[in-house]
C-alpha cells in the first residue's frame, strides 16, 4: 500500500476494516514534500513571530508564547492532556483505519512533521497494531482531538494498543516491536491530533456496510415479490427512464435480473391484481434513493481520506504558514447522518414487506407463516422484533450534526459532532442488517408455504438457497433468535448478495 496523501480509496479502507495487514510505505515524492514542509517549520519556529501550535499554546491558550527550550515539552504535554477519551474502545478495524489515514493526511506535505514520524505510524500499521481509541470524547472539530491523542501516544511509548489479540501498554508495544519512543518536535503533536481521521474512519466503515446492505435488500425484496406473487410491472425500465435517478434505475434493473425467467411470475401473469403495496412497488424509489445517498457519501469520504485536515497548514512554495479550519468534520458528519437516514429507510421498508408476508389478510398465506397457526406462532414475534429495531433506528437517525456545544472557552464555538454521527451510522446499519435478515427468513418460509412449489427467478432462488444453507424451514415453533443471528451473518458478510450475483450477474 503506497501512502502519498492522494490515492487512498474506499477499497483500501475495506481491506483494513476487514482485518487485512498490508505493508504501507511512504512514496518518494511524498517524502520530499514532507521534508520541504518540515524545513519551513524549523526555519520559522525560533523566530519572533507567533505561530499557532508551534510556539504558542492551544485553543484559548493560543496567546501564550512558548520559549524555544520548551517546544518539545509542549508537544508531549499536548498529547497527554488531550488523551481524555472515555467509553469502550472503537473496533480494531476502525482504529487501524484511523491510524493509516492519519499517516496519509500527513503525507501530503502541509503539516510540518518529519518523515520519520510518518514512517513510525506506518511501521505500527504494518505490524498490525490497533490503537485503543475510546469511542467518546471527540466533538469533530479542531480535529478528533481526544481519540487521535490516544493514537499518537503510541509514538512516545504511552497509551494502549492491541496486537495479535493482546492488549499492550505503549511502553510494552515499543519494546515488543523494537521501536524506541520518539521525542516529538515543534508542531508534530498538534499535527498528529488535529484531524478528522477518526470521524472519517467511522464514516467509511459504516458506508461500506451500508452499501453491502443495499445489495442484499434488493435480493430480499425480490424474494418477497416471488413469495407474495407480486407484479414485476413496477420495475419496467420505461417507468424508471422517465424519472432518471441513477439509484432508482439500478435497483429496478437488479430486481428484473433477480426475477428473470421466474416461473412464479409467469404463473400469475394474468391475475386480477392491479397494484402491489408500496413496500413492493416503490422499492426502486426507496432503495434507489438510499443508493444515491451512499454514492454521494462515497465521493465525500474518499475526498476526505485524501485531504489535509490539521492547522496551521504549511505551503513551502509560498513560504506561508496559514491558519484555517480544515479540521472541522462537518462534511463527514453530514454524510454520516445522511447515510444513517438512508439505512434506516432500507430497514423501514423491509419491515413493511415482512408485515405483508406474515399478515394472512395481505399474503393469502397461513397466519404468521406458521404451518399450524394457533398451535404455532411462527413469525409473529420476529415481525415484532423487526418493528422494535426499526423504531430504534428512527431515534438513531436524528442528525448529530445539527447539534453543537461550544468548547475551549468559546474559542471553538461551532463543532460538527461527526464522530457521534459515524458511530450512530454503524449502529443503524447493524440494526438494518437484522431487519433484512428477518425478511430473508420470512420470504424463504413463504415461498415454501404455497400449495405447490414454483421455481422462482434464478437470483431469488440463489438467495433462498443461501438462507437454507444455514437456517432450516420452520416446521414448528422453536427458539427464533439463533435463526435471526445466523441470517444476519449472511447479510453482514454479503453471502446472500454474492450468491444472487453469481446466479444472475453483477448487482449494481
Amino acid at each position: 500500500m503506497k501512502i502519498d496523501g492522494r490515492s487512498f480509496t474506499l477499497e483500501d479502507a475495506r481491506r483494513v476494516v476487514r482485518g487485512e495487514r498490508p505493508k504501507a510505505t511512504l512514496t518518494r515524492d511524498a517524502r520530499r514534500a514532507v521534508r520541504d514542509a518540515r524545513a519551513l517549520v524549523e526555519r520559522r519556529a525560533g523566530a519572533d513571530e507567533a505561530l499557532y501550535g508551534i510556539n504558542t499554546g492551544f485553543g484559548k491558550l493560543s496567546r501564550v508564547r512558548i520559549g524555544r527550550d520548551d517546544l518539545e515539552l509542549l508537544q508531549r504535554n499536548l498529547l497527554l492532556s488531550h488523551a481524555a477519551g472515555t467509553g469502550d474502545p472503537l473496533d480494531d478495524g476502525v482504529a487501524r483505519l484511523a491510524l493509516v489515514l492519519r499517516a496519509n493526511a500527513l503525507a501530503r506535505g502541509h503539516s510540518g512533521v518529519r518523515p520519520e514520524l510518518i514512517d513510525r505510524l506506518l511501521a505500527l500499521f504494518t505490524a498490525g497494531v490497533a490503537p485503543l481509541l475510546p469511542e467518546q470524547g471527540s466533538v469533530g472539530a479542531s480535529g478528533d482531538l481526544a481519540p487521535l491523542a490516544h493514537l499518537a501516544l503510541l509514538l512516545i511509548g504511552e497509551g494502549e494498543a492491541r496486537l495479535d489479540g493482546k492488549r499492550l501498554s505503549g511502553a510494552a508495544l515499543s519494546r515488543k516491536l523494537g521501536l524506541a519512543p520518539m521525542v516529538l518536535q515543534a508542531k508534530e503533536g498538534l499535527a498528529l491530533i488535529n484531524g478528522t481521521q477518526v470521524s472519517t474512519a467511522l464514516a467509511a466503515d459504516g458506508l461500506l456496510a451500508a452499501r453491502s446492505l443495499a445489495r442484499t435488500a434488493d435480493v430480499a425484496c425480490a424474494m418477497t415479490i416471488e413469495a407474495l406473487r407480486g407484479s414485476v410491472k413496477a420495475f419496467d425500465r420505461r417507468i424508471h427512464a422517465v424519472r432518471p435517478h441513477a439509484g432508482q434505475g439500478r435497483v429496478a434493473a437488479n430486481v428484473r435480473r433477480l426475477l428473470a425467467r421466474s416461473a412464479v411470475v409467469r404463473s400469475h401473469r394474468h391475475c386480477d391484481r392491479v397494484q402491489d403495496p408500496y413496500a413492493l412497488r416503490c422499492a426502486p424509489q426507496v432503495h434507489g434513493a438510499a443508493r444515491d445517498t451512499f454514492a454521494h457519501a462515497a465521493a465525500v469520504v474518499e475526498r476526505e481520506m485524501n485531504s489535509v485536515t490539521d492547522n496551521p497548514l504549511l505551503f513551502p512554495a509560498d513560504d506561508a504558514i496559514l491558519n484555517g479550519g480544515n479540521f472541522h468534520a462537518e462534511p463527514v458528519g453530514m454524510v454520516s447522518d445522511f447515510c444513517a437516514i438512508a439505512a434506516a429507510e432500507l430497514a423501514s421498508i423491509s419491515e413493511r414487506r415482512i408485515e405483508n408476508l406474515v399478515n394472512p389478510d395481505l399474503s393469502g398465506l397461513p397466519a404468521f407463516l406458521a404451518r399450524e397457526p394457533g398451535l404455532n406462532s411462527g413469525f409473529m414475534i420476529a415481525q415484532v422484533t423487526a418493528a422494535a429495531v426499526v423504531s430504534e433506528n428512527k431515534t438513531l437517525a436524528h442528525p448529530a450534526t445539527v447539534d453543537s456545544i461550544p468548547t475551549s472557552a468559546g474559542k471553538e464555538d461551532h463543532v460538527s459532532m461527526a464522530t457521534w454521527a459515524g458511530r450512530k451510522l454503524r449502529q443503524v446499519v447493524r440494526n438494518a442488517e437484522r431487519v433484512v435478515a428477518i425478511e430473508l427468513l420470512a420470504a424463504a418460509q413463504a415461498l415454501e408455504l404455497h400449495d405447490r412449489w414454483i421455481e422462482p427467478g434464478a437470483g431469488a432462488r440463489a438467495g433462498y438457497d443461501a438462507v437454507r444453507t444455514v437456517v432450516k424451514p420452520l416446521l414448528r415453533d422453536r427458539e427464533f433468535a439463533p435463526d435471526i443471528e445466523a441470517a444476519t451473518r449472511l447479510v453482514r458478510d454479503g453471502t446472500v448478495a454474492d450468491a444472487a450475483a453469481e446466479a444472475v450477474g453483477r448487482l449494481d
